[in-house]
């Protein structure tokens, strides 16, 4: 089949099967050789529509040691491979950015935070946070519009951060509420449950083990996660123990104990410390350092934080409330580190979106504190990428440099297991390799 890179046939005779033998091998060599010359004249064509970020130390997220002289492949939105110069090899015609020594570390994730407002609010919000390197927000309360930005994200386009939502803190009263709340959150397709097991300081009645155990068994039946905003102890080894998802804020009125770390390890149930939530009920009670900060002022104009020096709002931060809040921080952070320490997840989270905590700087400021809590650089940038994503069911997605996963990274001009203040010294944010900062 003269044309073809298979000419033999059967039922030929000997004579004629010499000749098409012949002819066989004369046509291999040249489609062969032909292959080669096209692969020469389009030798762009291997790489086109491929990013490679070359030159600097990735800290992937997984806790794994850093890799030098690092090689990340981007395509469609991708991460499409991930290595040193040595593992990953460039493609001719790829479209190459040289990182010249700097760090990169995957998007920072905000494991408890708030995207509120209409569309263009939400958006941008959405936006801020991205600036700051905060590509991925699980929202634990927000309007249902915020769950059609969350529709649109899965594409090569996307310039703003990622959003997961839970629609708004439901409140149920009794356990068939409870079913029927969870029942009306699962038909609005919500990737999260979020409920409050918590007195407001004697302002409100708690949700009790009945209720609660209902929402929790109701959002497992719709194969859906729960996250519990607590302060007790007590609350807390309930709410773990009836099939909780995600502690939502640190422990505030005790120390934890053995019962509350193992329930946790055995259920697999991760905190979000959530410290600069108690850092904002009292911090504007005087001008806060960080109004002087550069990095805070980059968007954030002076005119713009004239209300948090109004008196009747620097009245209020030093409430009774606002001292209980207080009084409670240096708590909070020793139970982190507890919990740390006995081997229980640890995701950043931050509580911001409300008045007075600010999208996107409060999470650098929260990795801060989580340092100064006792948790080491490497932790605290684990904690707010790969373990993160971990605990809020992303892995794979977001959170870790990783073949597959999105391509949301942060370049650093610092090293931040260094100094964890170093998140702070940004040189460019992707988002799906979209160069956004």
């Amino acid at each position: 089949m003269i044309g073809s890179c298979d000419p033999e046939r059967e039922g030929r005779t000997a004579k004629a099967r010499l000749v098409a033998l012949t002819l066989s091998l004369f046509l291999v060599s040249a489609c062969s050789s032909a292959d080669e010359a096209g692969d020469a004249a389009t030798g762009g064509a291997l790489g086109a529509g491929v990013q490679a970020l070359v030159g600097a130390t990735i800290i992937d997220g997984s806790g794994s040691a850093p890799v030098e002289d690092g090689v990340l492949l981007v395509r469609d939105g991708v991460l499409e491979a991930v290595g040193s110069s040595a593992q990953v090899a460039v493609p001719d015609g790829a479209d190459v950015v040289e990182l010249d020594g700097r760090w990169v570390v995957p998007g920072f994730i905000n494991a408890h935070g708030h995207v509120t407002g209409d569309r263009a609010t939400a958006l941008a919000q959405l936006e801020q946070y991205a600036y700051y390197g905060i590509t991925t927000v699980v929202s634990l309360g927000e309007e249902f519009e915020v769950g059609q930005l969350r529709d649109e994200q899965s594409t090569p386009s996307l310039q703003r951060s990622r959003v997961y939502v839970s629609g708004p803190v439901i409140n149920p009263a009794t356990p068939e509420e409870a079913r029927s709340e969870v029942a009306m959150l699962a038909d609005r397709n919500v990737d999260w449950v979020k409920i409050r097991v918590d007195d407001g300081l004697d302002t409100r009645p708690k949700m009790g083990p009945d209720v609660y155990g209902a929402v929790i068994d109701a959002a497992e039946e719709h194969g859906l996660r729960v996250a519990i905003h607590v302060v007790d102890l007590e609350d807390a080894i309930g709410v773990v123990e009836a099939g909780g998802s995600l502690v939502a804020h640190s422990v505030r009125d005790q120390p934890v104990d053995e019962a509350l770390a193992d329930a946790m390890l055995e259920a697999d149930v991760c905190l979000v410390p959530t410290l600069t939530r108690e850092l904002s009920t009292y911090t504007f009670a005087e001008r806060p350092e960080f109004f002087d900060d550069p990095f805070f002022l980059e968007r954030a104009a002076p005119e713009s934080l004239e209300p948090f020096m109004a008196a009747d709002f620097r009245a209020s931060q030093q409430s009774e409330a606002a001292e209980f809040w207080k009084s409670a921080l240096p708590l909070a952070m020793e139970n982190m580190k507890r919990l740390h320490e006995a081997g229980v997840g640890v995701a950043m989270g931050t509580d911001t979106g409300p008045f007075g905590r600010f999208q996107g700087y409060f999470e650098h400021l929260e990795m801060a504190m989580m340092a100064d809590g006792g948790l080491t650089p490497a932790d605290v940038i684990e904690a707010s990428t790969g373990a993160a994503a971990r605990c809020t069911g992303l892995a794979g997605t977001v959170g870790t440099l990783q073949p597959g996963a999105y391509a949301d990274l942060v370049v650093l001009n610092s090293n931040p297991l260094s100094d964890v203040t170093n998140t702070r010294d940004i040189h460019s944010v992707w988002i799906a390799g979209n160069q956004i900062r």
